[in-house]
């Protein structure tokens, strides 16, 4: 039954892309079944093909690692702050977990391992053959089959460098293309960061996020395009990623410099948006309480976000604590749903539950995301800057319907009990 709800749920979430369409097309409907066709053999493959999973599934193993790793350097620097031995007797289990210092650090080790994996021509040609996938899925130019299959591993403002020299002429349609699959995937820079984050109550977290970010890009590209389809032929040619730098290790530093910037940006951006949606909760507490409970942000968004949640299979007593852990993602952003849903007791989420929503957070649709985007796409290509910043509220809701769409595809996937 759960399965049929996910099923629905798909195609109202279409529906409603469709339905604030620029230019309701019914055309526009190839294109979704062709972008739902080819996440449903993507997911499938990735979780239901024995050898395909195992694969996948050695990501875990490949985290684990990383984290030993990154610990090993924070402890060497920072002390008990960063992973090492504590210098006293722990009261409180936890107690010695800073944040800055445990978890974060994860995103300048896997900056530089990027920069290295981009020198060796092995990222690259990932992503050259997703971008190859996306173009001939639904008749994509060059430029933006690749920045798409670019946003699935590296982050929404450094996947439109790869096609920079191109961004002045594409059209309106495959700009707002790139912008979404931007906001419905993650960057590769937090992608261990968060699966470490929920790796104690799904230890296939790893994977999973994995899984989310490949699928949800077909996902993008079919909302943003029936939210504003395309006005005249794709922008042609090929394009290549150029290799940069001089030798490996250069490569190494500059990923760390990278991942520092990514790093600290993380680290301003949580404590800006933490306060403000703070300070605005506080005036809207001034108003009369609703059930008991205060008027927040997260609350008013969490109200249509409740159905939303419904629509992906996750059943109604428990799409109320899902929408609350959407609406964060949305009023905060994801990193801060994670740890949410994290922080979530056992109870309040059936296990298929728990797995549609991480695949519905797994994206960058929120208003400090919105900020980053506008700010990076505009410093490449200023003359389109009003047409960025016309495109930015709806790139948010789009990000938002794709991962919520991607959600569905899990639903449907996967059986209740």
């Amino acid at each position: 039954m759960l399965q049929v709800q996910s099923a629905v749920g798909l195609v109202v979430l279409l529906l409603i892309a469709w339905g604030v369409s620029e230019e309701r097309r019914i055309g526009a409907w190839r294109v979704a079944l062709t972008g739902i066709a080819l996440q449903l053999v993507l997911a499938a493959a990735m979780l239901k093909v024995p050898f395909i999973a195992a694969a996948v599934g050695a990501i875990n193993g490949l985290v684990t690692a990383l984290e030993a790793a990154t610990t090993a350097g924070t402890s060497l620097v920072f002390g008990f702050l960063g992973g090492g031995p504590l210098p006293f007797e722990e009261t409180q289990p936890g107690a010695s977990f800073v944040l800055a210092f445990r978890a974060l650090p994860v995103i300048i080790v896997v900056g530089a391992l990027s920069a290295l994996l981009t020198y060796w021509r092995i990222l690259p040609l990932i992503v050259r053959g997703f971008g190859f996938v996306l173009e001939r899925s639904f008749r994509l130019g060059g430029a933006v089959g690749l920045a798409s299959a670019a946003n699935i591993f590296i982050g929404m403002v450094e996947a439109p460098l790869f096609v920079r020299a191109y961004l002045n002429r594409l059209s309106r349609s495959e700009l707002f293309v790139l912008m979404t699959t931007g906001m419905a995937t993650i960057a590769g820079t937090v992608f261990v960061l968060y699966s470490i984050i929920l790796s104690p109550v799904m230890p296939d977290a790893a994977s999973q996020l994995l899984v989310a970010s490949v699928i949800s890009a077909p996902a993008a590209i079919t909302i943003a395009l029936l939210m504003v389809p395309p006005d005249g032929p794709p922008l042609e040619g090929s394009v290549e990623i150029p290799r940069e730098g001089a030798g490996a290790m250069e490569a190494i530093v500059r990923g760390t410099e990278q991942g520092l910037k990514v790093f600290l940006s993380v680290i301003a951006t949580l404590v800006v948006a933490v306060a403000l949606v703070h300070l605005v909760n506080a005036m809207l507490g001034l108003l009369p309480s609703l059930g008991g409970d205060p008027v927040t942000l997260q609350r008013i968004f969490s109200w249509p976000l409740t159905l939303v949640a419904w629509l992906m299979g996750i059943p109604w007593p428990e799409a109320l604590g899902a929408a609350d852990v959407l609406a964060t993602k949305v009023v905060l952003n994801e990193f801060v749903a994670f740890l949410e849903l994290a922080a979530l007791p056992p109870e309040a989420l059936s296990p298929r539950s728990r797995l549609v929503l991480v695949y519905a957070v797994c994206g960058f649709a929120n208003f400090g995301s919105l900020g980053i985007m506008i700010g990076g796409l505009a410093a490449m290509v200023p003359e389109r800057r009003g047409e960025i910043v016309g495109l930015g509220m709806k790139s948010i809701a789009a990000g938002l319907l794709a991962t919520c769409v991607t959600g569905c595809v899990v639903g449907i996937l996967t059986p209740a009990g």
